[in-house]
Protein backbone atom coordinates (compact mmCIF):
# COMPACT_ATOMS: atom_id res chain seq x y z
CA UNK A 1 0.00 0.00 0.00
CA UNK A 2 2.88 2.38 0.57
CA UNK A 3 3.90 2.06 -3.07
CA UNK A 4 0.28 2.51 -4.12
CA UNK A 5 -0.11 5.72 -2.15
CA UNK A 6 3.09 7.06 -3.66
CA UNK A 7 1.66 6.33 -7.11
CA UNK A 8 -1.61 8.05 -6.17
CA UNK A 9 0.26 11.15 -5.06
CA UNK A 10 2.45 11.21 -8.17
CA UNK A 11 -0.33 10.65 -10.70
CA UNK A 12 -2.94 12.94 -9.14
CA UNK A 13 -0.33 15.71 -8.83
CA UNK A 14 0.49 15.24 -12.53
CA UNK A 15 -3.15 15.79 -13.48
CA UNK A 16 -4.20 12.18 -14.07
CA UNK A 17 -7.48 10.61 -12.93
CA UNK A 18 -7.21 7.24 -11.19
CA UNK A 19 -9.36 4.33 -10.10
CA UNK A 20 -8.68 2.44 -6.88
CA UNK A 21 -10.04 -1.08 -7.39
CA UNK A 22 -10.71 -2.97 -4.15
CA UNK A 23 -12.06 -6.42 -3.37
CA UNK A 24 -14.45 -5.60 -0.50
CA UNK A 25 -15.94 -9.06 -0.04
CA UNK A 26 -15.19 -12.58 -1.21
CA UNK A 27 -16.28 -16.13 -0.61
CA UNK A 28 -15.22 -19.50 -1.92
CA UNK A 29 -11.91 -20.21 -3.65
CA UNK A 30 -11.50 -16.82 -5.28
CA UNK A 31 -8.06 -15.69 -6.55
CA UNK A 32 -7.69 -12.94 -3.91
CA UNK A 33 -9.64 -12.19 -0.77
CA UNK A 34 -11.03 -9.00 0.71
CA UNK A 35 -8.43 -6.26 0.84
CA UNK A 36 -6.81 -7.01 -2.51
CA UNK A 37 -6.31 -3.78 -4.45
CA UNK A 38 -4.97 -2.44 -7.69
CA UNK A 39 -4.55 1.09 -8.99
CA UNK A 40 -5.60 1.84 -12.55
CA UNK A 41 -4.78 4.89 -14.67
CA UNK A 42 -5.21 5.87 -18.29
CA UNK A 43 -2.51 3.40 -19.38
CA UNK A 44 -4.03 0.52 -17.39
CA UNK A 45 -2.93 -1.15 -14.17
CA UNK A 46 -0.26 0.85 -12.37
CA UNK A 47 0.36 -1.35 -9.34
CA UNK A 48 -1.27 -3.95 -7.13
CA UNK A 49 -3.39 -6.92 -8.14
CA UNK A 50 -6.77 -8.44 -7.36
CA UNK A 51 -5.70 -11.90 -8.41
CA UNK A 52 -4.87 -11.76 -12.09
CA UNK A 53 -6.68 -13.72 -14.77
CA UNK A 54 -9.95 -12.88 -16.45
CA UNK A 55 -11.55 -11.17 -13.42
CA UNK A 56 -8.68 -8.74 -13.13
CA UNK A 57 -8.77 -8.16 -16.89
CA UNK A 58 -12.49 -7.42 -16.78
CA UNK A 59 -11.97 -5.17 -13.77
CA UNK A 60 -9.40 -3.16 -15.70
CA UNK A 61 -11.96 -2.72 -18.48
CA UNK A 62 -14.53 -1.54 -15.94
CA UNK A 63 -11.99 0.83 -14.41
CA UNK A 64 -11.49 2.36 -17.86
CA UNK A 65 -15.24 2.98 -17.94
CA UNK A 66 -15.04 4.65 -14.53
CA UNK A 67 -12.38 6.99 -15.89
CA UNK A 68 -14.76 7.92 -18.70
CA UNK A 69 -17.85 8.37 -16.52
CA UNK A 70 -15.98 9.78 -13.49
CA UNK A 71 -18.26 7.81 -11.20
CA UNK A 72 -17.56 5.12 -8.61
CA UNK A 73 -19.55 1.89 -8.42
CA UNK A 74 -19.59 -1.65 -7.04
CA UNK A 75 -19.71 -4.80 -9.15
CA UNK A 76 -20.13 -8.43 -8.16
CA UNK A 77 -18.47 -11.38 -9.89
CA UNK A 78 -20.25 -14.65 -9.17
CA UNK A 79 -17.81 -17.33 -10.23
CA UNK A 80 -20.09 -20.33 -10.55
CA UNK A 81 -18.91 -23.53 -12.22
CA UNK A 82 -20.11 -22.26 -15.61
CA UNK A 83 -18.46 -18.88 -15.05
CA UNK A 84 -15.19 -20.53 -14.10
CA UNK A 85 -15.18 -22.50 -17.34
CA UNK A 86 -16.22 -19.50 -19.41
CA UNK A 87 -13.64 -17.18 -17.85
CA UNK A 88 -10.88 -19.77 -17.95
CA UNK A 89 -10.38 -19.53 -14.18
CA UNK A 90 -9.34 -22.31 -11.82
CA UNK A 91 -11.16 -20.80 -8.84
CA UNK A 92 -14.82 -20.39 -7.98
CA UNK A 93 -16.75 -18.24 -5.51
CA UNK A 94 -18.14 -14.73 -5.30
CA UNK A 95 -16.26 -11.44 -5.33
CA UNK A 96 -17.52 -7.91 -4.72
CA UNK A 97 -15.27 -5.27 -6.25
CA UNK A 98 -15.50 -1.55 -5.61
CA UNK A 99 -14.22 0.87 -8.25
CA UNK A 100 -13.38 4.15 -6.54
CA UNK A 101 -12.81 7.19 -8.76
CA UNK A 102 -9.97 9.50 -7.68
CA UNK A 103 -10.07 12.81 -9.60
CA UNK A 104 -6.86 14.47 -10.76
CA UNK A 105 -5.48 17.13 -8.45
CA UNK A 106 -7.93 16.30 -5.65
CA UNK A 107 -6.42 18.12 -2.68
CA UNK A 108 -8.18 15.99 -0.08
CA UNK A 109 -6.87 12.73 -1.54
CA UNK A 110 -3.39 14.20 -1.95
CA UNK A 111 -3.31 15.21 1.73
CA UNK A 112 -4.40 11.70 2.68
CA UNK A 113 -1.62 10.18 0.53
CA UNK A 114 0.95 12.47 2.14
CA UNK A 115 -0.31 11.63 5.63
CA UNK A 116 -0.20 7.92 4.80
CA UNK A 117 3.46 8.26 3.80
CA UNK A 118 4.19 9.92 7.14
CA UNK A 119 2.57 7.01 8.99
CA UNK A 120 4.41 4.41 6.93
CA UNK A 121 7.71 6.17 7.56
CA UNK A 122 7.14 6.44 11.31
CA UNK A 123 5.84 2.87 11.63
CA UNK A 124 2.43 3.68 13.05
CA UNK A 125 -0.70 1.55 13.03
CA UNK A 126 -2.78 2.83 10.12
CA UNK A 127 -6.23 2.01 8.74
CA UNK A 128 -7.67 2.94 5.36
CA UNK A 129 -11.39 3.70 5.32
CA UNK A 130 -13.50 3.75 2.16
CA UNK A 131 -16.98 5.25 2.38
CA UNK A 132 -18.93 3.19 -0.15
CA UNK A 133 -21.98 5.45 0.20
CA UNK A 134 -19.97 8.61 -0.42
CA UNK A 135 -18.71 7.67 -3.89
CA UNK A 136 -15.82 5.74 -2.35
CA UNK A 137 -14.30 8.71 -0.56
CA UNK A 138 -11.21 7.49 1.31
CA UNK A 139 -9.79 8.49 4.65
CA UNK A 140 -7.39 7.26 7.32
CA UNK A 141 -7.43 6.43 10.99
CA UNK A 142 -4.61 6.34 13.51
CA UNK A 143 -4.87 5.96 17.26
CA UNK A 144 -2.86 9.13 17.71
CA UNK A 145 -4.76 11.39 15.27
CA UNK A 146 -8.18 9.76 14.97
CA UNK A 147 -9.94 10.12 11.62
CA UNK A 148 -8.08 11.88 8.83
CA UNK A 149 -9.84 13.24 5.73
CA UNK A 150 -13.15 11.50 6.39
CA UNK A 151 -16.20 11.97 8.61
CA UNK A 152 -16.71 8.58 10.20
CA UNK A 153 -18.92 7.60 13.16
CA UNK A 154 -17.30 7.37 16.57
CA UNK A 155 -18.28 3.71 16.99
CA UNK A 156 -16.15 2.70 13.99
CA UNK A 157 -12.88 2.93 15.94
CA UNK A 158 -13.99 0.08 18.20
CA UNK A 159 -14.51 -2.18 15.17
CA UNK A 160 -11.11 -1.62 13.60
CA UNK A 161 -8.93 -4.71 13.71
CA UNK A 162 -6.28 -6.52 11.72
CA UNK A 163 -8.76 -8.18 9.34
CA UNK A 164 -10.27 -6.14 6.46
CA UNK A 165 -14.04 -5.91 6.66
CA UNK A 166 -17.11 -4.20 5.27
CA UNK A 167 -19.28 -2.60 7.95
CA UNK A 168 -22.90 -1.62 7.41
CA UNK A 169 -24.45 0.09 10.43
CA UNK A 170 -26.66 3.10 11.20
CA UNK A 171 -26.98 3.99 7.53
CA UNK A 172 -23.22 3.81 6.94
CA UNK A 173 -21.53 1.51 4.41
CA UNK A 174 -17.80 1.46 5.10
CA UNK A 175 -14.88 -0.73 4.10
CA UNK A 176 -11.96 -0.69 6.53
CA UNK A 177 -8.52 -2.27 6.35
CA UNK A 178 -5.34 -1.99 8.39
CA UNK A 179 -2.65 -1.07 5.88
CA UNK A 180 0.31 -0.59 8.22
CA UNK A 181 1.29 -2.10 11.53
CA UNK A 182 3.57 -0.78 14.23
CA UNK A 183 4.84 -4.33 14.63
CA UNK A 184 8.35 -5.16 13.49
CA UNK A 185 10.47 -8.29 13.09
CA UNK A 186 13.55 -8.28 15.29
CA UNK A 187 16.18 -10.58 13.77
CA UNK A 188 18.81 -11.42 16.38
CA UNK A 189 22.06 -12.37 14.68
CA UNK A 190 23.29 -10.93 11.38
CA UNK A 191 24.80 -14.04 9.86
CA UNK A 192 24.15 -15.76 6.55
CA UNK A 193 20.57 -16.87 7.27
CA UNK A 194 19.59 -13.42 8.52
CA UNK A 195 21.08 -11.82 5.41
CA UNK A 196 18.87 -14.07 3.27
CA UNK A 197 15.80 -13.73 5.51
CA UNK A 198 15.47 -9.96 5.85
CA UNK A 199 15.00 -9.18 2.11
CA UNK A 200 12.41 -11.96 1.79
CA UNK A 201 10.43 -10.70 4.79
CA UNK A 202 10.67 -7.09 3.63
CA UNK A 203 9.35 -8.09 0.19
CA UNK A 204 6.19 -9.53 1.76
CA UNK A 205 5.49 -6.55 3.98
CA UNK A 206 7.36 -7.21 7.23
CA UNK A 207 9.32 -4.34 8.77
CA UNK A 208 12.68 -5.73 9.84
CA UNK A 209 15.31 -4.75 12.37
CA UNK A 210 18.61 -6.67 12.32
CA UNK A 211 20.68 -6.86 15.51
CA UNK A 212 24.11 -8.23 16.40
CA UNK A 213 26.83 -7.59 18.96
CA UNK A 214 29.57 -7.85 16.33
CA UNK A 215 30.33 -4.60 14.50
CA UNK A 216 31.64 -6.48 11.47
CA UNK A 217 28.18 -8.06 11.01
CA UNK A 218 25.82 -5.29 12.18
CA UNK A 219 26.29 -3.28 9.00
CA UNK A 220 23.62 -1.57 6.93
CA UNK A 221 25.22 -2.65 3.64
CA UNK A 222 24.42 -6.25 4.58
CA UNK A 223 20.77 -5.35 5.20
CA UNK A 224 19.64 -2.66 2.75
CA UNK A 225 16.00 -3.76 3.20
CA UNK A 226 16.01 -3.44 7.00
CA UNK A 227 14.50 -0.41 8.69
CA UNK A 228 17.36 -0.46 11.17
CA UNK A 229 20.57 -2.33 11.82
CA UNK A 230 21.55 -2.17 15.48
CA UNK A 231 24.84 -2.96 17.17
CA UNK A 232 23.65 -4.13 20.57
CA UNK A 233 24.53 -6.01 23.73
CA UNK A 234 22.59 -9.29 23.62
CA UNK A 235 22.54 -9.39 27.42
CA UNK A 236 20.83 -6.00 27.70
CA UNK A 237 18.35 -5.77 24.81
CA UNK A 238 16.14 -3.22 26.54
CA UNK A 239 18.96 -0.70 26.18
CA UNK A 240 18.46 -0.81 22.39
CA UNK A 241 14.88 -1.88 21.66
CA UNK A 242 11.38 -2.20 23.08
CA UNK A 243 9.47 -5.31 22.05
CA UNK A 244 5.67 -5.01 22.01
CA UNK A 245 2.75 -7.38 21.49
CA UNK A 246 2.77 -6.47 17.79
CA UNK A 247 6.38 -7.52 17.28
CA UNK A 248 7.97 -10.73 15.97
CA UNK A 249 11.36 -12.13 16.92
CA UNK A 250 13.68 -14.46 15.00
CA UNK A 251 16.61 -15.73 17.06
CA UNK A 252 19.60 -16.91 15.03
CA UNK A 253 22.70 -15.78 16.89
CA UNK A 254 26.11 -17.40 16.55
CA UNK A 255 25.79 -19.74 19.54
CA UNK A 256 23.56 -21.52 22.08
CA UNK A 257 24.63 -19.26 24.92
CA UNK A 258 23.57 -16.11 23.09
CA UNK A 259 20.34 -17.74 21.93
CA UNK A 260 19.47 -18.59 25.53
CA UNK A 261 20.17 -15.06 26.76
CA UNK A 262 18.04 -13.53 24.01
CA UNK A 263 15.18 -16.00 24.50
CA UNK A 264 15.12 -15.32 28.24
CA UNK A 265 14.58 -11.63 27.61
CA UNK A 266 12.01 -12.20 24.87
CA UNK A 267 9.94 -14.45 27.13
CA UNK A 268 9.57 -11.47 29.44
CA UNK A 269 8.00 -9.43 26.63
CA UNK A 270 4.63 -9.74 24.89
CA UNK A 271 6.15 -10.55 21.46
CA UNK A 272 3.49 -12.27 19.35
CA UNK A 273 5.98 -14.65 17.71
CA UNK A 274 9.32 -15.99 18.95
CA UNK A 275 11.11 -18.27 16.49
CA UNK A 276 14.48 -19.86 17.20
CA UNK A 277 16.76 -21.56 14.69
CA UNK A 278 18.39 -24.86 15.57
CA UNK A 279 17.92 -28.57 16.08
CA UNK A 280 15.65 -30.40 18.52
CA UNK A 281 18.74 -31.30 20.57
CA UNK A 282 19.81 -27.67 20.80
CA UNK A 283 16.25 -26.71 21.74
CA UNK A 284 16.22 -29.16 24.66
CA UNK A 285 19.56 -27.89 25.94
CA UNK A 286 18.55 -24.24 25.79
CA UNK A 287 15.21 -24.91 27.49
CA UNK A 288 16.98 -26.77 30.30
CA UNK A 289 19.29 -23.82 30.82
CA UNK A 290 16.34 -21.38 30.83
CA UNK A 291 14.60 -23.46 33.49
CA UNK A 292 17.68 -23.77 35.68
CA UNK A 293 19.01 -20.20 35.39
CA UNK A 294 15.76 -18.23 35.05
CA UNK A 295 13.14 -20.48 36.59
CA UNK A 296 10.85 -20.43 33.58
CA UNK A 297 8.04 -23.02 33.75
CA UNK A 298 7.64 -25.53 30.91
CA UNK A 299 4.35 -24.01 29.71
CA UNK A 300 6.07 -20.71 28.93
CA UNK A 301 8.16 -22.44 26.26
CA UNK A 302 4.96 -22.98 24.26
CA UNK A 303 5.42 -19.39 23.10
CA UNK A 304 8.61 -20.37 21.29
CA UNK A 305 8.61 -21.87 17.80
CA UNK A 306 11.69 -24.04 17.48
CA UNK A 307 13.06 -25.20 15.16
CA UNK A 308 11.91 -22.12 13.28
CA UNK A 309 10.41 -22.43 9.79
CA UNK A 310 8.16 -24.85 7.95
CA UNK A 311 9.50 -28.43 7.60
CA UNK A 312 10.46 -28.32 3.92
CA UNK A 313 13.87 -29.99 4.40
CA UNK A 314 15.63 -26.68 3.90
CA UNK A 315 19.43 -26.80 4.08
CA UNK A 316 21.01 -23.68 2.58
CA UNK A 317 20.63 -20.23 4.18
CA UNK A 318 18.37 -19.17 1.29
CA UNK A 319 16.17 -22.25 1.69
CA UNK A 320 15.95 -21.75 5.44
CA UNK A 321 14.96 -18.13 4.86
CA UNK A 322 12.11 -19.25 2.59
CA UNK A 323 10.87 -21.74 5.18
CA UNK A 324 10.95 -19.12 7.95
CA UNK A 325 9.24 -16.47 5.83
CA UNK A 326 6.53 -18.94 4.82
CA UNK A 327 5.86 -19.81 8.45
CA UNK A 328 5.64 -16.15 9.40
CA UNK A 329 3.28 -15.38 6.52
CA UNK A 330 1.02 -18.17 7.74
CA UNK A 331 1.24 -16.97 11.34
CA UNK A 332 0.43 -13.39 10.31
CA UNK A 333 -2.56 -14.50 8.23
CA UNK A 334 -4.01 -16.57 11.08
CA UNK A 335 -3.43 -13.73 13.52
CA UNK A 336 -5.14 -11.24 11.23
CA UNK A 337 -8.19 -13.49 11.02
CA UNK A 338 -8.51 -13.72 14.79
Amino acid sequence: MRKMFRQICEKLSAGEDLVLVTVIASSGATPRGAGARMLVGKEGRLCGTIGGGAVEFRSQQMAAKVLEDRRSFEHGFNLTKDDVQKLGMICGGAVSVFFGFLPAGDEKTLRIAEKAEECFASGRDLWLISDIDDDGRIGLYTREDGYIGIDAPEWLAEKLGRHPKRIRKDGHDLYVEQINSSGRVFVFGCGHVAQELVPVLAHVGFRCVALDDRPEFARKEFFPDAEEVILCDFEHLSDSITVTAEDYACVMTRGHAFDAVVQAQLLMTEACYIGVIGSARKKAGVYQRLKEEYGFPDELFERITSPIGLPIRAETPAEIAISVAAQMIEFRARRNEA
